[in-house]
């Protein structure tokens, strides 16, 4: 009869997580993983097979968080292009922030694994898929509401401003300035085709001239 076990499977992921995140795959050992889990080597070959499975399960989680995150802030109630904007301001903001410059795990797989690596090149290439579909609907839905140009294109918009956050999180890791992060996170969004909502003042009477 096998013993249960007696840690938690999802504690074990997010410190596997961390350890890959901040010191990258490579730079990870299984003793680096044994040591920010508490577990030995025969329990983290047990229940979850050997680093590269770990590591997949923690891009896994990760990505899951990030897309739960994107879809959390654009798709919230009121309307959607003060959704968008919060949430390319935070997210500059956040970039901005983080001193250590240890950025999104995502990018650094992609940039460490994704060559040579087809498994965690598929699962990060779809979850730049559901972030570009989450963008692509807000800007539809902003459309909808008369706040965009109903003639622009959503997937192309949700592209570039795609490039745009992928490129501010390229500009946070090599140590760019707040406010040059930030402000492209500005011009960004000044290229978003809106629609204006500032009627022409009728003309006045007396301000008519006589015929």
């Amino acid at each position: 009869m096998s013993r249960p076990r007696q840690f938690d499977d999802e504690e074990v992921v997010r410190a596997a997580r961390d350890q890959f995140w901040s010191h990258g795959y490579d730079r990870t050992s299984i003793d680096d993983l044994s040591a920010v889990t508490g577990l030995g080597r025969g329990s983290l070959y047990g229940a979850f097979g050997d680093k590269h499975a770990l590591f997949l399960q923690a891009l896994d989680s990760y990505n899951s968080d990030a897309i739960g995150a994107w879809r959390s802030a654009l798709r919230g109630p009121g309307p959607a292009l003060p959704q968008l904007e919060r949430f390319l301001r935070d997210v500059s903001q956040a970039i901005s922030r983080d001193v250590e410059r240890r950025g999104c795990m995502m990018a650094r797989s992609a940039t460490e694994l994704a060559a040579v690596d087809k498994t965690v090149a598929e699962r990060i290439a779809a979850t730049v898929r559901g972030m570009h579909s989450e963008l692509s609907d807000c800007l539809a839905r902003a459309q909808e509401e008369g706040s965009l140009d109903a003639e622009a294109d959503p997937d192309g918009l949700a592209s570039l401003l795609l490039a745009v956050l992928r490129g501010l999180e390229a500009l946070g890791r090599a140590g760019a300035a707040a406010e040059v992060v930030i402000g492209a996170a500005e011009q960004a969004l000044a290229l978003l085709p809106r629609v204006s909502t500032n009627e022409p003042a009728p003309d006045r009477l007396e301000d008519r001239s006589p015929a």
